[in-house]
């Protein structure tokens, strides 16, 4: 997303937050106003299609001014096994639904996440926000 998208967001608009895997995706959805995030949901998928279906009605329901993916990275930034895996899913998005998309670093989220939820089964779309608000904190600099 280029800088000149990211100034016209307005203060109110709302963001939503892939944190993408193989069998599930955390999403997180925060605003523009508050700075803040909180955990929408984790869609659990085996098929493209079923994905692609899950998103579009997140999309449709929330209408984000903007799409933020979490790109993870090895601890000293090098690119992992999942990183082009992400990369590759924020430029379907933003192919499929026009929207700006923002490739977030998210190398220590799930440690976050996993601090704030331990005992949790799954907490993808806990590590959504945490990458999520990181952002916004960022955005605000």
């Amino acid at each position: 997303m280029t800088q000149s998208a990211l100034e016209r967001l307005s203060q109110d608009a709302i963001i939503i937050c892939f944190d993408y895997g193989l069998a599930r995706i955390g999403v997180a959805i925060g605003n523009m106003l508050t700075k803040t995030a909180r955990p929408l949901r984790i869609i659990s998928w085996k098929t493209n299609e079923q994905k692609w279906k899950e998103i579009t009605s997140l999309l449709s329901e929330w209408t984000p001014a903007a799409i933020v993916v979490g790109v993870p990275r090895h601890a000293d930034g090098e690119p992992n096994s999942m990183t082009a895996t992400c990369q590759k899913f924020a430029n379907q998005l933003e192919g499929r639904f026009h929207l700006p998309v923002v490739r977030e670093d998210e190398r220590f989220s799930s440690v976050e996440a996993e601090r704030e939820n331990s005992g949790a089964d799954y907490i993808d779309d806990e590590a959504a926000a945490v990458i999520l608000e990181q952002w916004l904190r960022r955005k605000e600099q």
